[in-house]
């Protein structure tokens, strides 16, 4: 199986290879734009950035499978505050599933400094003195004391855009 990632973010590729080990996939990363601003600001706009860098990771490549990930900030119904979402993506040229990862509530501070206009990975490094937190552990990890971190969040991702590949029960 040969799988082509819309991304070459080293937290990305690793969550798709994490997750489809036991496929022993061939997997490549490219580089896409995504054609949603570099912080999405809701949950259609992140899985849209999602779709797009799978057809894009797809099209540029002559793998099996695109996949796109995308994390992105939402305010979801019935839940207080600004939360971080994320979405997987994936596509063989005919099909096109969708799958999301964990969601978390972001700190106050955080979320105000977002409705500036800020973007959420300087923002973490921001408060934490550190440079890259998005090609590490990511907010998801901060936040969550370790319990996950990026990569886990976003393979759960994968996993569930993935899945219905696998299985006879979306024919």
């Amino acid at each position: 199986m040969h799988v082509a990632v819309g991304s070459t973010n080293p937290v990305k590729v690793e969550a798709v290879e994490r997750t489809l080990s036991r496929y022993e996939p061939s997997v490549v990363a490219v580089a896409v734009d995504s054609g949603v601003p570099e912080q999405p600001w809701s949950i259609p706009e992140t899985v849209r950035g999602a779709e797009t860098r799978s057809h894009r990771a797809l099209e540029a490549t002559d793998a099996n499978y695109g996949i796109g990930l995308e994390g992105g900030v939402a305010d979801l119904e019935g839940v207080p505050g600004l939360s971080l979402v994320m979405w997987a993506a994936v596509t063989d040229g005919r099909r096109l599933e969708r799958g999301s990862g964990p969601s978390i509530r972001l700190p106050d501070r955080v979320a105000s400094r977002l409705d500036a206009g800020e973007e959420l990975g300087p923002v973490m490094d921001d408060l934490l003195g550190t440079s890259g937190v998005a090609k590490t552990e990511g907010a998801a990890g901060v936040l969550t004391d370790g319990l996950t971190d990026r990569t886990s969040a976003l393979s759960q991702a994968v996993a569930c855009a993935f899945g219905p590949f696998q299985v006879p029960y979306y024919d």
